[in-house]
């Protein structure tokens, strides 16, 4: 260390602010996107496109994408929006991921700080006695000293990159977590709305098993008045009283999916529900609404969907991790630098010619760690690879989850419409059966049949119209949906 109270520190100042504005380069890799491990378009479904059956929905010219459709748009239901709404503020699962962004940022901000000096200012005061048959003078000595000064401590001339790939490194993983975030959001609002219309479809079976049970409860007390005077045979008491317990047990068994559901519901939106139950399930020019979403082409998820910029930034974050792991087996350069003022004195601190400055640079470099240095890169690597895999399985599961949502469309309508079709022909069934038994022609037993093939059909109907709308959230959620 050289001190001077004559020498300027001017140039060790300078020195140290040119050099670290010379330490700007790095040693990662130049970073270049992987091509995406996917077909160029989505699949066209021409088996299904060619089919008489098709129901491809036409799109309107004036559609717009997933990603420029806000939540509150696409959702138009006023409760769901009660719900969407109070899920994103009250959810613990997305709660915990805007705290992982300022876990994220406070990182960022902890490595950035190494890439500039930190000045510190600093008082000292030393008072020593020193024996008189150690002295010079033979005479009991105190002495006394008093410092003030400022000092950058170990500042690192980053030459190599080091710092600068570190830095590189935690923002995209700051990056990362904010869009692992808006993809929690997203999933979020899609989960609210797939859990409401859940909840809606159990509440229309329910009442439907329900009204079905009541008119077998008076089915049955007919055949038991009927029976008691031998009009109606044991049989067919027992088989009306076999309805009857059926569509009970059918009744409590959606009782209990639908509690089930609304308790996924409350879950979902961190608080009891503020109202009670109420709404229906979307009408089909809804759902058709709601599935008209052009769905555009694979590379566009590159930039709708946020788990994919996720993936993309923990590629780039271990990526710059690579040059960290390379400056490592360059020599590391620090500085010291100090300014300040000492006296014996307090009052003749600030006097003329009591200044004082210390540089001391210090340079470290690698001879022997027993290989530590290329494990390190060799981690390093690696890690980024494993990030590339993951990048591009991101990807591909991205590519299935809108073509399987894509597919769905293309043919849950006409299901719908199918399975419609077969509820009406067993209602029509039934009544012409009820009138062949009136007249003597048909037995009970066929009523009995063609009252429960009806009401499984009316079941059907409705788990089909759940499993379209459930489709047309998971295509909002695969293009990247809105977040507003």
């Amino acid at each position: 260390m050289i001190n001077s109270a004559e020498a300027s520190p001017r140039g060790a100042f300078a020195a140290l602010l040119t050099a670290g504005l010379l330490s700007a380069c790095s040693m990662a890799p130049s970073y270049q996107r992987p091509s995406a491990p996917v077909a160029a378009s989505f699949p066209s479904d021409s088996a299904g496109a060619a089919a008489k059956n098709s129901v491809a929905l036409p799109l309107p010219a004036d559609a717009r994408s997933a990603v420029d459709t806000g939540w509150r748009d696409y959702f138009t239901d006023p409760r769901l929006q009660s719900l969407i709404a109070a899920a994103l503020d009250n959810n613990r699962d997305l709660r915990t991921a805007v705290l992982r962004i300022d876990e994220a940022r406070a990182q960022y901000d902890i490595q950035s700080a190494d890439r500039l000096p930190n000045l510190n200012a600093s008082a000292s005061a030393t008072k020593a006695k020193t024996p008189a048959f150690l002295s010079g003078s033979g005479q009991t000595v105190v002495g006394k000293r008093y410092d003030v000064g400022l000092s950058v401590t170990s500042f690192e001339l980053d030459f190599f990159g080091r710092v600068k790939s570190l830095n590189d490194a935690a923002l995209a993983a700051y990056l990362a977590t904010d869009e692992a975030r808006q993809a929690a959001q997203i999933a979020l609002v899609s989960q609210v709305a797939q859990a409401y219309y859940t909840e809606r479809a159990y509440a229309e079976q329910y009442a439907l098993a329900q009204q079905t049970y009541e008119a077998r409860a008076r089915t049955y007390k007919l055949t038991q008045q009927r029976a008691e005077v031998g009009a109606s045979s044991r049989l067919d008491l027992r088989s009306n009283e076999t309805l009857m317990e059926t569509a009970r047990a059918s009744a409590l068994t959606l009782a209990r999916q639908r509690a089930q559901a609304e308790n996924a519901l409350t879950l979902l939106i961190g608080q009891p529900p503020s109202s009670a139950a109420s709404g229906a399930m979307p009408s089909d020019a809804q759902i058709d609404a709601l599935s008209a979403l052009p769905e555009g082409l694979p590379s566009d998820l590159l930039v709708r969907r946020p788990d994919i910029r996720a993936a993309e930034q923990r590629l780039k974050s271990a990526n710059a991790n690579i040059g960290a792991a390379r400056a490592a087996f360059f020599p590391r350069i620090g500085l010291t630098v100090a300014v300040g003022s000492s006296s014996p004195s307090l009052h003749g601190l600030f006097d003329s010619g009591s200044g004082s400055w210390s540089f001391a640079p210090a340079l470290t470099l690698p001879i022997f760690d027993a290989g530590r240095n290329r494990a390190n890169l060799t981690l390093s690597e690696v890690r980024k690879n494993i990030a590339v895999a993951d990048y591009e399985k991101t990807i591909q599961t991205a590519f299935r989850e809108v073509a399987d949502a894509l597919a769905a469309r293309d043919y849950l309508g006409e299901q719908v419409n199918a399975q419609r079709a077969v509820q009406d022909a067993q209602a029509d069934r039934l009544k012409l059966l009820q009138l062949r038994f009136d007249n003597g022609v048909a037995s009970s037993l066929d009523v009995l049949d063609a009252q429960r093939e009806l009401f499984s059909a009316q079941q059907a109907v409705v788990q089909a119209r759940l499993l379209r709308t459930t489709t047309a959230i998971d295509l909002y959620r695969a293009l990247g949906g809105g977040l507003k």
